[in-house]
């Protein structure tokens, strides 16, 4: 099976931004966070995605978590800066500001809550590209946002050439042969679909799970590439208790990571800012338990 180069890596996981317990960043620990993940088979990090909690972090806080990444990997890690908001001038700023940090790419999410039509995704999507040169990944993830992007929007945009690659969690992974047919870059967004979003041309995944299952989501994501599917099925079939611990609860995400990396000593707390709330004792062994059952601990 042949595959596209990955342009911002093979693996890449929308970290955590670590608090401190009275809600300010731990630039320090996010710095940690960083450095793990890249000890843990990444290629390719993204800052201020969901993961990260970007709807509650401000804009120059944005930029200084970029800088404060960059610092701690250096150079020859590739840097995805999220800058999705549903206010477009917002977004603007905070592309502008990611392209002169330094970052190699641009995480832009379907605009939420606000629930634009198609034509006002593509409108907002089309401004983003016009106000910087640094390629953008497009994020479809319907289940947060409300609104899913449309084929229409996907083949309009596709001859804007900062437009590279699609970052999809929206639950099809045979999608990913029609973006591929419009010469998008196809990143899975859901851990539990990464196998299946690869053996339709997928080159990698934007994990949330690899928060504690980077070498081994690398491993899965290498074999299924290189056609491996009988070790990629069976790397698959053994996470399948962190992907229900970390992704298949209902307080999912953010919470769930800083549980998991608290678990491996990663950090030393799980704070996260209102309106989340940090995993309760028993949302907390939870996790511990499903990483225990994947022989992560």
């Amino acid at each position: 099976m042949t595959s596209p180069t990955a342009p911002f890596g093979q693996l890449l996981t929308a970290m955590v931004t670590v608090f401190e317990k009275d809600g300010s960043i731990d630039f320090e620990q996010t710095q940690k966070v960083a450095k793990h993940l890249v000890a843990h088979g990444h290629d390719g990090l993204v800052v201020s995605g969901t993961t990260g909690e970007s709807p509650t972090t401000t804009v120059a806080e944005d930029g200084d978590l970029i800088q404060a990444v960059r610092d701690a990997v250096g150079s020859s890690i590739k840097l995805v800066a999220g800058i999705g908001t549903n206010d477009t001038r917002t977004t603007l700023e905070l592309a502008v500001q990611a392209e002169k940090a330094g970052a190699d790419a641009l995480l832009l999410v379907t605009p939420y809550y606000n629930k634009p039509g198609q034509a006002g995704i593509e409108h907002h999507f089309r401004q983003v590209a016009e106000a910087t040169k640094t390629p953008i990944m497009l994020y479809d993830v319907p289940g947060r946002t409300g609104t899913k992007i449309s084929p229409e929007v996907y083949a309009n945009l596709a001859s804007i050439e900062n437009f590279v690659a699609v970052k999809d969690a929206a639950g099809d992974a045979a999608q990913a042969d029609f973006l591929r047919d419009h010469g998008y870059i196809v990143y899975s967004g859901d851990d539990s679909l990464t196998l299946d979003f690869i053996r339709h041309g997928a080159v990698g995944a934007v994990s949330v799970v690899a928060h504690a299952a980077g070498l081994q989501i690398r491993a899965l994501i290498e074999a299924a590439v290189a056609g491996d599917f009988a070790v990629a099925e069976a790397i698959d079939a053994q996470l399948q208790p962190a992907y229900a611990a970390i992704m298949g609860v209902a307080n999912y995400g953010a919470t769930t990571a800083k549980s998991a990396l608290q678990h491996l000593g990663v950090i030393d707390n799980r704070s996260v800012r209102s309106p989340l709330i940090e995993l309760d004792a028993a949302e907390h062994a939870a996790v511990r338990l499903g990483l225990a059952s994947a022989g992560l601990l």
